[in-house]
């Protein structure tokens, strides 16, 4: 899904104050950000086949109680620390903001473009200081690397998370998910794509952009395993993907400047191929200048997802707990969906019919999601190494 940077080192801890609108992200170019992910997102993705059909059933009894006895005792503890938590992802700003108000919490921000790695970095290495991470927001991949260091807790909703989002032990847990999605800036792009073999018409000469390089941006090498389900290969075999973007080079359709919104808008990279959640928030971003249109593809559906996890050393435990059953009830799942990211309980809220229509208007059509593929740990290593080895002499080279 999307991703995080592979080389900020500063660890800079500020209380975010301002909540921006879902989808707004600042378009400054740092060289990376939260979407670059390689190695620390998408290696390890914890065996996800489907999302769609798990069973929804709902927890009672112990859980519900468990939650109002958090809940009691979160706030005397006053505070709550985050990790790489950017403000204009997946609605985390709103988010942050809403438990701030409802739960009478700080909460104490640190490092919002951190990769998965610095924060199971900070875990280990701040135990016992007051700035220990209480919470992560991690990939698949560093979740399972840093069981060890995850204390245990399974929310009051916790049947209702698919049993392929999280860890049966509950140390940690899928909270929302991404598609690659084709975005188009219709100032330039008069037909929009809608299938991967679009890309390669005459009329695209020059537009078509990922989000930087596979081999280290998570939703770019999302971008080429999307290709690849559409061109004959599989979440085992990567390699029509490359195939497909060396084409595309040939072409002359090929742009390898990142679709960071800025280019998108000023037309520099009019076709993006990035998660969905980012494409549909530019909509919002872009109002109108430019007008601008995403579709998930016909075929070759790409998806993944992030996951929380509580630190076995949080100096605010309880408080930690409270926002686990935040960003997994209702309201907080709802506001994934209002940062146009999937919820991980998103079958659930689906079934009980608790969707405000409002929202539902957010995303693409259900249809359009259907047949999404996820990869499991061993795929994704496999993928990897297949990109880290050919992206420069296949597409990226002169």
């Amino acid at each position: 899904m999307g991703g995080r940077p592979m080389g900020h080192a500063h660890f800079n801890k500020e209380v975010p104050h301002v909540a921006l609108e879902p989808g707004e992200r600042d378009t400054a170019d740092a060289g990376y950000d939260r979407r670059r992910f390689l190695r620390d997102a998408l290696i390890g993705a914890a065996g996800v086949a489907s999302i769609g059909g798990v069973s929804a059933l709902l927890e009672t009894g112990a859980g519900a109680s468990t939650r109002g006895l958090v809940e009691g005792r979160a706030a005397t503890e006053g505070a709550l620390n985050v990790i790489a938590l950017p403000p204009t992802w997946a609605n985390y700003g709103n988010i942050i903001k809403t438990f701030q108000s409802k739960y009478h919490i700080t909460v104490n921000s640190a490092n919002p473009d951190g990769t998965s790695a610095q924060e199971l970095a900070a875990v280990t290495s701040l135990k016992g200081l007051s700035k220990e991470p209480d919470v992560v927001d991690v990939s698949p991949a560093i979740a399972v690397q840093g069981v060890k260091d995850f204390q245990p807790y399974k929310v009051s909703t916790w049947s209702t998370i698919p049993a392929n989002m999280k860890d049966a032990a509950g140390r940690w847990y899928g909270d929302y998910y991404g598609v690659i999605s084709f975005g188009a800036n219709r100032s330039v792009v008069k037909h929009p794509p809608v299938t991967w073999a679009d890309l390669k018409k005459p009329e695209y000469k020059g537009m078509v952009s990922i989000d930087g390089d596979p081999r280290s941006a998570g939703d770019a090498l999302a971008a080429v395993w999307s290709a690849a389900l559409a061109n004959g290969g599989s979440l085992d075999n990567i390699m029509p993907g490359l195939k497909f973007f060396a084409q595309l080079k040939k072409l002359g359709n090929w742009n390898p400047v990142d679709c960071y919104p800025a280019n998108i808008s000023k037309g520099t990279t009019p076709i993006a191929i990035v998660w969905d959640y980012l494409n549909l928030g530019y909509i919002k971003q872009f109002n109108g200048h430019p007008h601008y249109t995403v579709s998930i593809p016909t075929t070759g559906r790409f998806g993944n997802f992030y996951c929380q996890a509580i630190s076995k050393y949080a100096p605010h435990p309880k408080a930690a707990k409270q926002w686990e059953e935040f960003i997994y009830s209702d309201q907080g799942q709802l506001l994934y969906l209002a940062g146009y990211a999937h919820p991980a309980r998103y079958a659930d809220l689906a079934k009980r019919g608790v969707i405000p229509a409002s929202l539902k208007k957010l995303l693409p059509p259900a249809s359009q999601y259907t047949g999404v593929q996820f990869p499991n740990q061993a795929q994704t290593a496999k993928a990897t190494k297949v990109v880290l080895a050919n992206w420069q002499s296949m597409v990226g080279g002169a």
